[in-house]
């Protein structure tokens, strides 16, 4: 037992996500109301975990999600084809006027001083209609799967997303996988249909069956109701001043409310970012491992496109626990994957896991002849 959990050795799939499939339009460092041309990535939190993992880490990986039988589902399942991901879908069929319909999120890129800026259209979104009993959780993990690993955005999405995150995890783990949850408490979506109070009674009984958490202090306060000083907001002693968003020790300091309460999980991390810029960040990670705390190195990123910077650091920090390293290199790796994803255009990985190797035993960019 490594991490204090029995992690499969083998199994036909290394990792299985359950999420929304979507797709992200980017009109690049200008507005959308001025903009008259767009990029489309496809993406979806818990996608591009899986699709980092294959791609990357040269992981065998599936996608547990709907598809719209339309040009635009064609459009991502062939990007889900090219990412080397299995997948097990849902289908639905388009009527050609409204729907359902793959949800659209918006995503410029924001310069300097003018932050990014987001937001979605997700009505009649055939994953919010996902419910318990769609998918043959046995024949899905027939092979053997290693880990299961969902998100609180698609749990965000309906009355029904959330119960089968929770049917597909007491399916993993009847199947011997360990099981993760990133918490992504998106307050936007949450309102729609219920608001915190009821975010927070989901989430909980979701996280009752999570080995690994993925979130930061205002996921735990939001999305769980964990106790904690509000983000960014703590003075430093006899300075009046703010703590650093990468000072760890307000997120440190929720753990013991957090495994107090679920006390089946054995691993909590989660990303720091100060953001000087929408163009310079300063990067680490933080991850509480079996009683134990690591932190990440510190950098400094000249960002190209922020989004899916956190899925990047979750699926190099995954690889580094499904393949038994050390713990700090295991946080290592998902900072470095993380770091590296926003210098790429997209939700999801260019790099290679030579690279990932190497930036996280402190590599440069010096040029690679």
């Amino acid at each position: 037992m490594k991490y204090g959990m029995n992690i499969r050795q083998e199994g036909s799939l290394d990792l299985v996500s359950l999420g929304a499939l979507n797709h992200r339009v980017d009109s690049g460092i200008v507005p959308f109301r001025k903009a008259t041309t767009w990029q489309v990535h496809p993406s979806g939190a818990e996608y591009n975990v899986a699709a980092n993992l294959s791609d990357c880490f040269r992981m065998n990986t599936g996608i547990v999600t709907a598809m719209v039988d339309y040009p635009v589902g064609d459009l991502i399942a062939e990007r889900v084809r090219a990412m080397g991901i299995k997948p097990f879908y849902k289908h639905f069929a388009h009527n050609g006027v409204n729907g359902p319909n793959m949800a659209t999120i918006y995503s410029d890129r924001g310069f300097g001083v003018r932050a990014p800026v987001v937001f979605y259209n997700r009505a009649n979104e055939a994953a919010a209609q996902l419910k318990p009993g769609d998918f043959n959780w046995k024949a899905i993990f027939a092979g053997g799967v290693r880990w299961f690993h969902s998100g609180g955005i698609f749990a965000a999405l309906s009355e029904t997303t959330g119960e089968v995150i929770i049917e597909g995890m007491k399916a993993a783990k009847a199947a011997g996988a360990v099981t993760s949850f990133d918490l992504n408490y998106r307050a936007k979506l949450w309102n729609i249909w219920g608001g915190q109070e009821r975010a927070q009674s989901v989430i909980r009984r979701i996280v009752e069956n999570v080995d690994v958490l993925v979130g930061n202090e205002e996921d735990l306060q939001l999305g769980l109701g964990i106790p904690g000083p509000e983000a960014g907001s703590k003075p430093r002693a006899g300075t009046g001043t703010t703590t650093s968003k990468l000072d760890p020790s307000a997120f440190f300091g929720m753990i013991d409310d957090v495994v107090g309460k679920f006390p089946q999980i054995k691993i909590v991390a989660t990303t720091l970012r100060e953001v000087h810029s929408t163009n310079h960040h300063s990067w680490g990670v933080v991850a509480w491992i079996n009683g134990q705390s690591f932190v990440s190195p510190t950098c400094e990123l000249d960002v190209y496109d922020r989004v899916g910077g956190g899925d990047g650091f979750a699926s190099g920090f995954f690889y580094g626990l499904l393949t038994g390293e050390p713990e700090q290199e295991a946080v290592n790796l998902g900072w470095a994957h993380g770091a590296l994803l926003t210098t790429f255009p997209g939700d999801t990985t260019m790099a290679t896991v030579e690279q990932v190797r190497a930036f996280a035993k402190g590599g440069s960019a010096r040029i690679q002849r």
